[in-house]
C-alpha cells in the first residue's frame, strides 16, 4: 500500500469519496461516515424507537458507518438529563437491537463514548441548552481538571482528585467493553468540544498543577491513559477512532500544532482515525464557519501527523466530498446536518458523482438509471 507521502505526491494514487477503506478487520464499503449527533431523546441513557428510526434510517441510506450520538460512560457524564447512555448493563440490549440493524444493512455501527466535564448537566437545545440544578432535573457536582466554568450561569465544577480520574478511564473502558457487547464495531472517543478529555487538553480549561497539567504532555496523559484501557477491551481486529478538536480558535488555548503532536502519540497507542472537529471549550471563541471550514485542519493533521483523518463541518455537496477524498486532505468525511435533511445522502451522491452503490431491495425501483 502507497504511504501518505507518496499519495500526496502521486494524484493518481488518491482514492475516492466511493472507494472502501480498511480500519484494521472492518471494511467501510465507502469514505462517507453519520457523524454523532445529540438526540436528547432518553430517558436514563437507554435508546428508544427514536434511536432505532433515527440511526436506522442512515443505514438504509447506505452510509458507511453510522455512529451513535455522544454515550454518556457515567451518569453525571450526560450533557443532558435525556442523553444517551451506556454505563450499566441495562443499556446494552436496547442498543443490540439497534446495531444488528444497521450491520443488516451493510453499514458498520459504532458509538461515541463521552463524558462531558465541566459542559454537564444542561437542558436540551430546544429547551435553550442552560445549565439545570438539581431542582430542574440536573445534578451536582459535574467535573472538569481545574474548577473553571465554561461560561457565565454555569456550575464551577469540581477539580477530579488523581483517583477520580482514574474512576473515569475505568468507566471509559467498561463502556467500551459494553459496546462491544451491543455489536458496536468501532468506538470512537470524544475528545473535543470542551468536553471532559479536551477540558484536559487546553491550557484554558486545565491549569491544573500535578501529572495531569502544565506540560503538553501532562495534559494529554488522561486521553492517552483511556487510549490504553480501552485498547486493553476493545478487539484488535476493530477501529478505534478519536474525536478532536484540532483548535480551540482562542490565542493560549489548543492549537492544531498540539493537535499534530497528539496525533503522533495517540496513533501508536492505537487510535486509527483522528476526526477533526474544532471548538467548543471557549465560549466567546469567534469561529470562521463557513463550507468545510475544517477541512484544513484535518488535512494539516493528517500530512504532518502521519496518520488518517476525517473532516466534518458544513460538508454538503457530493462534490465538495469527494474532492476533499481525492485531494488528500481526508480519508472520509462526517456528515451531520446533511443526514438529517438527507437520510440517503449517499444513494444521491453516488448518483450525482457516476459511482456504483446498492440501494436496498426494497427502494430498487426508486433507482434511477
Amino acid at each position: 500500500m502507497a504511504s501518505l507521502a507518496d499519495r500526496y505526491n502521486d494524484p493518481s494514487l488518491m482514492p475516492h469519496l466511493f472507494e472502501p477503506l480498511h480500519l484494521r478487520k472492518v471494511v467501510l464499503p465507502h469514505r462517507i461516515l453519520v457523524s454523532p449527533m445529540c438526540q436528547y431523546s432518553c430517558v436514563d441513557g437507554l435508546a428508544n424507537d427514536w434511536h432505532f428510526v433515527h440511526l436506522g434510517s442512515r443505514a438504509v441510506g447506505k452510509a458507511a458507518a453510522v455512529l451513535t450520538e455522544a454515550t454518556a460512560v457515567t451518569a453525571d457524564g450526560r450533557i443532558s438529563p435525556q442523553d444517551l447512555g451506556i454505563w450499566s448493563d441495562a443499556h446494552i440490549e436496547p442498543l443490540r437491537r439497534i446495531f444488528d440493524f444497521i450491520e443488516k444493512q451493510g453499514s458498520i455501527p459504532g458509538m461515541q463514548l463521552a463524558h462531558a466535564g465541566r459542559k454537564a448537566s444542561t437542558s436540551e437545545p430546544w429547551k435553550g441548552g442552560k445549565p439545570l440544578s438539581p431542582d430542574q432535573g440536573g445534578w451536582r457536582p459535574i467535573h472538569a481538571p481545574s474548577p473553571i466554568p465554561f461560561n457565565e450561569g454555569y456550575q464551577v465544577p469540581h477539580e477530579l482528585s488523581p483517583a477520580h480520574i482514574h474512576q473515569v478511564i475505568e468507566a471509559f473502558a467498561a463502556a467500551a467493553g459494553r459496546a462491544m457487547k451491543a455489536g458496536a464495531k468501532i468506538i470512537e472517543l470524544h475528545g473535543a468540544h470542551g468536553y471532559l478529555l479536551h477540558s484536559f487538553l487546553s491550557p484554558v480549561s486545565n491549569q491544573r498543577k500535578d501529572g495531569y497539567g502544565g506540560s503538553l504532555n501532562n495534559r494529554m496523559r488522561i486521553v492517552c491513559e483511556t487510549v490504553e484501557a480501552v485498547r486493553k477491551v476493545w478487539p484488535q481486529e476493530y477501529p478505534l477512532l478519536i474525536r478532536i478538536s484540532a483548535t480551540d480558535w482562542v490565542e493560549g488555548g489548543w492549537t492544531v500544532q498540539d493537535s499534530v503532536a497528539l496525533a503522533r502519540v495517540l496513533g501508536p497507542l492505537g487510535i486509527d482515525l483522528f476526526d477533526c472537529s474544532s471548538g467548543g471549550n471557549v465560549a466567546s471563541a469567534r469561529i470562521p464557519v463557513g463550507a468545510g471550514y475544517q477541512v484544513a485542519l484535518a488535512e494539516q493533521v493528517r500530512r504532518e501527523g502521519g496518520v488518517l483523518t476525517g473532516a466534518v463541518g458544513m460538508i454538503t455537496d457530493p462534490a465538495q466530498a469527494d474532492q476533499i477524498v481525492r485531494s488528500g486532505q481526508a480519508d472520509v468525511v462526517f456528515l451531520a446536518r446533511q443526514f438529517l435533511r438527507e437520510p440517503y445522502w449517499p444513494l444521491l451522491a453516488a448518483r450525482e458523482l457516476h459511482q456504483e452503490i446498492s440501494w436496498p431491495l426494497q427502494y430498487e425501483r426508486a433507482k434511477l438509471k
